[in-house]
């Protein structure tokens, strides 16, 4: 199982960070010791002073596939979920001033909590899907997928040019405006329209 993390997919995210609006999705790659599941708690790492979350809808590929056209890319999923990409901000910004990648700021173990999967025909347009995420009971990200600058099935189609997609995948499909740090002793609840599907603690 692999996790791959799509950035800049929301205009107003890439604004609020001062980056250029990709032409093509842009994709990173986390490790599986990044996931976070069953709203365990994400320990604050001793190595970063800026955690920012990153609040994204995930796709769950379901089947292999490389080369995918984007007409078939929709097959590709049945479940969806919601995640958190936590970004230690502090050193990404070191390794972008240095030229170097930024691996170590986004792949750390536990950078990636994930909620339970749901069947996508839950919903009736995935196009047009809000969620969101509270910070100790006051809002502070809120997104809806019609907002993503490449849909669901064009990144699907776009990475498996690349990487080979396989059964158990993750893909989270890049975040809304509103990102920001965390501190210890944090509640984070993430929904889907109106449901939890995150629900955690900083510690």
């Amino acid at each position: 199982m692999k996790i791959i993390a799509i950035g800049r997919n929301y205009i107003e995210h890439a604004k609020e960070l001062n980056n250029p609006l990709p032409k093509e999705p842009m994709f990173f790659m986390k490790p599986e010791t990044a996931i976070i599941k069953n709203n365990k708690p994400f320990f604050y790492p001793d190595f970063s002073k800026d955690i920012h979350y990153e609040t994204e809808v995930v796709l769950v590929i379901n089947r292999v596939g490389k080369n995918i056209e984007p007409k078939f890319a929709h097959r590709y999923f049945d479940e969806i979920a919601l995640g958190i990409d936590f970004t230690a901000r502090d050193l990404q910004q070191e390794c972008k001033a240095k030229g170097q990648p930024w691996e170590m700021a986004k792949a750390f173990d536990g950078s990636a909590p994930i909620s339970q999967f749901v069947d996508k025909t839950k919903y009736d347009d995935l196009t047009n899907l809000n969620f969101s995420l509270e910070i100790n009971d006051k809002l502070v990200q809120q997104g809806n997928t019609r907002d993503l600058i490449f849909p669901f099935e064009t990144i699907i189609s776009y990475v498996s040019k690349f990487v080979t997609l396989k059964i158990g995948d993750l893909i989270y499909t890049g975040t809304p405006a509103g990102v920001g740090p965390v501190k210890i002793g944090d509640r984070l609840v993430g929904k889907i329209e109106d449901s939890v599907f995150l629900d955690f603690y900083i510690k």
